[in-house]
């Protein structure tokens, strides 16, 4: 006890003396001083807060779009390093082999390469009157959140599907992705369809750790309104949005300013590009005021680039990278 009290009164001295110090310290420099050190230290203080950077990846399906072989994500992950991207979306229904082993030499071969693997883009449809059909894609999606996991990838663009009235891809982009529901069925029961099927996949979300980011992305989602009916419905923070920059054909900023404004968070923004002219369209992005946009609203999470244009990829995509560093950066 008496060695106790020692310590404690040594370290009361000083504690003393450097209280005395510092203020021999304030009258040595006095009031002017003071203030200048306290200027700097609020100086280094903002400094320390301020905006870095948002990280800036790309999207598999950049380096393929569909067309020809099917590119396997080992190459794209090193065509990403040498690039210089930050990190990489795996587009699901690229993938060639989903044994955990695949999965495995993938997450491995990006962290040796310095890249995240941060984002998962997949595909599901809730649209339909037939429950079974919307159960089928229900456990489909369940499974993908397992790959997910297994990937260590955090967050999964998930899409609502469409009527599929509309069958060829091309006559729906004519139409700008409008097309009429099923005879006999209202847009009111497919938003009822999405929202109940989304809430069964919330649970695993959760035990896995993957955010799901409803895309804007045709049928429900085809316009800002329609993804937050749904988001904004079911109010869960394992439920988020993937914000498709090409993807609103009418009114594109005030739909970004309506999804980046919401409550509901942004888990991912897709930055699409058209280098050599779009497959099916090209946008006129104004990536200055898309980013500003996002800043206004304090968006600091991953950009995914998403190139959609006919230029060869080994050319058009360094030169989006390079354009989304200048606004993001």
């Amino acid at each position: 006890m008496r060695e106790h009290r020692e310590r404690r009164g040594q370290g009361l001295d000083r504690r003393g003396f450097l209280g005395g110090l510092g203020m021999c310290v304030g009258a040595a420099v006095g009031p002017g001083g003071l203030a200048a050190i306290a200027q700097a230290q609020e100086a280094g203080s903002s400094a320390s807060a301020a905006r870095r950077p948002n990280p800036i990846g790309v999207s598999t399906y950049s380096f393929w779009q569909f067309r020809g072989r099917r590119l396997d994500i080992l190459e794209c992950i090193d065509r990403a390093a040498a690039m210089g991207f930050d990190g990489v979306e795996v587009l699901h229904i690229q993938m060639n082999d989903e044994s955990n082993a695949a999965l495995q030499k993938i997450k491995r071969r990006a962290h040796s390469l310095g890249l995240a693997l941060m984002g998962f883009s997949t595909h599901q449809g809730f649209v339909s009157p037939d429950r079974q059909q919307r159960h089928d894609n229900v456990q489909k999606t369940l499974y993908q959140i397992d790959l997910a996991y297994r990937l260590g990838i955090p967050t999964m663009r998930i899409n609502t599907g469409r009527w599929g009235t509309t069958k060829s891809f091309d006559d729906l982009m004519a139409h700008k992705g409008i097309e009429p529901p099923l005879e006999g069925h209202t847009e009111d029961e497919a938003f009822k369809w999405a929202i109940d099927s989304i809430e069964k996949l919330l649970p695993r979300a959760e035990e896995c750790g993957v955010v799901l980011g409803l895309e804007n992305h045709w049928g429900l989602g085809r316009t800002a309104a329609g993804v937050l009916r749904i988001v904004e419905t079911i109010k869960s923070p394992w439920l988020q949005m993937t914000l498709d920059t090409g993807n609103f054909l009418e009114n594109s900023y005030a739909q970004m300013e309506q999804m980046a404004s919401s409550k509901v968070p942004i888990a991912l923004v897709q930055a699409k590009t058209y280098y050599g002219g779009g497959r099916w369209y090209a946008l006129d992005l104004d990536y200055a005021r898309i980013a500003e946009i996002l800043r206004k609203h304090d968006y600091r999470g991953w950009i995914s680039l998403e190139f959609e244009g006919n230029e060869d990829a080994r050319t058009g995509v360094p030169k989006g990278l390079a354009m989304l560093r200048k606004h993001f950066g």
